[in-house]
């Protein structure tokens, strides 16, 4: 019960701040009926009786064999075929980074399976202003019992629900203590002074203190943002993803120094500049590296691993400049979402079942420990692994959250800020070249 309260209550309130700032207000004013119209003819979906029906679904996701969800999309995927033996789910996987340049290919030739993974706020809202989603504002009805409005914000345009939230996930500091132990440090940093002289100490040991996979460069705005939210504070930093303020910002390029100057002072495992995060990943929990700074879904993957699992924690990066930063101000939210394409031609069936399948990925994702639940906890969550309950703990303290940035943003805007992202880690661009780049090329 204590589990539940903290996942679904406290959590939930936390978290309006994110909703709030990318909701309604993300850049798609007008988009809301678009999904009503052309293919997206709206039935009554809360009349679907799933049992009655025989079809066949396709859906697109990013649950790969090496993703942490991966067992939790089959356990739900399981249950719904135990259940409805009679519609047939046709599923594919695909690499994180590569997917998010297929959907978007297949949007625009109009070739999107009947259900679709999505990320919320800008990535979503373009599809939906191109009216190529289907509105699940009908099908909700059935559900809003189970599933707080507030966790819908990140997927409602004008109003209107478009998304299907699973899990939320942070950004998280995980560090490997044997290693810190090792230099000298018995406790986590909890200040970036402290941070710093954690590197050097780590340094001198011949230990390696940051793996950051440049192949990927999503992975590396998770340690970018973080610097930049804990340097400049969450509300500057939404309004500049959001297009509420400019690039222009001197506070920014000083962040991004600061970043670039950790990667300059060899902080960052430097073969790890063309490696990709499954690479990353499995070096830190092989001992390879004393910080690992990702996403709060891959809780799962240390916690069942029997011989890494007692030396990982997790917190949240340090403050920066404490005259704007502050603890408790974090990179996440809800944001993995399933949504229904406008052209399937069983719009109001996959609608109904994207809500099924939706609540029991969020089900088995909480207790693999892949993130916080979006919908209400139910069944017996008393074997929450402890890094999943030390997440919870840190949103429970959170008083503002900032949305991954290649989300937040609409995509062209997206596109642009990974490249100026991945050209400070390559060490191409400083924090002035940064902002004024983003501020010639997106406000």
């Amino acid at each position: 019960m204590k589990l539940k309260k903290l996942a679904a209550t406290l959590l939930a309130a936390a978290m309006v701040v994110s909703c709030a700032a990318c909701g309604s207000g993300s850049g798609t004013e007008g988009s809301g009926s678009a999904g009503n119209e052309g293919g997206n003819k709206q039935s009554a979906s809360t009349s679907v009786d799933l049992k009655s029906q025989k079809v066949s679904l396709d859906m697109w996701c990013i649950a790969t064999e090496s993703d942490s969800n991966r067992k939790s999309y089959e356990n739900a995927i399981a249950e719904m075929k135990s259940e409805y033996p009679d519609i047939t789910l046709n599923w594919e996987a695909f690499e994180n980074q590569s997917y998010k340049t297929k959907i978007k290919a297949a949007m625009a030739a109009d070739e999107v399976p009947d259900i679709f993974f999505t990320w919320s706020c800008a990535f979503l809202g373009d599809f939906v202003d191109s009216g190529k989603v289907y509105c699940l504002d009908d099908a909700y009805q059935d559900y809003k019992s189970e599933l707080p409005e507030v966790m819908l914000a990140n997927s409602t345009y004008n109003g209107k629900h478009y998304g299907v939230p699973l899990t939320m996930n942070i950004v998280g500091l995980f560090c490997n203590m044997d290693l810190l132990k090792e230099a000298g440090w018995n406790e986590v940093p909890t200040t970036y002074d402290d941070l710093i002289k954690c590197c050097d100490a780590l340094k001198a040991k011949g230990i390696i203190p940051f793996g950051c996979a440049g192949g990927e460069t999503w992975c590396v705005t998770e340690y970018l943002e973080p610097v930049i939210e804990k340097s400049i504070g969450a509300d500057a930093m939404n309004d500049i993803f959001l297009g509420r303020a400019s690039w222009d910002n001197a506070d920014v390029a000083k962040a991004v120094d600061t970043f670039q100057s950790m990667v300059k002072a060899g902080y960052f495992d430097p073969n790890a500049v063309s490696l990709t995060n499954d690479e990353v990943k499995a070096n830190f929990m092989q001992g390879k590296y004393a910080f690992y700074q990702n996403g709060t879904w891959n809780c799962a993957d240390f916690a069942n691993d029997a011989n890494f699992f007692p030396k990982v924690k997790v917190t949240e990066f340090p403050v920066v400049d404490s005259s704007k930063g502050k603890l408790g101000q974090l990179i996440g939210g809800p944001s993995d979402t399933l949504a229904v394409a406008a052209s399937s031609k069983n719009a109001a069936v996959a609608a109904k079942y994207t809500f099924e399948l939706g609540k029991r990925i969020c089900h088995y994702g909480y207790l693999d420990g892949c993130g916080l639940p979006a919908w209400n906890p139910y069944g017996d969550t008393s074997g929450i692994n402890g890094l999943t309950q030390a997440v919870s703990e840190i949103c429970s303290k959170a008083n503002a959250y900032v949305l991954f940035g290649d989300t937040a943003m609409n995509a062209d805007d997206a596109n642009k800020y990974l490249d100026y992202v991945a050209q400070v880690y390559g060490g191409k661009v400083d924090g002035n070249a940064f902002i004024s780049g983003l501020k010639k090329e997106i406000r």
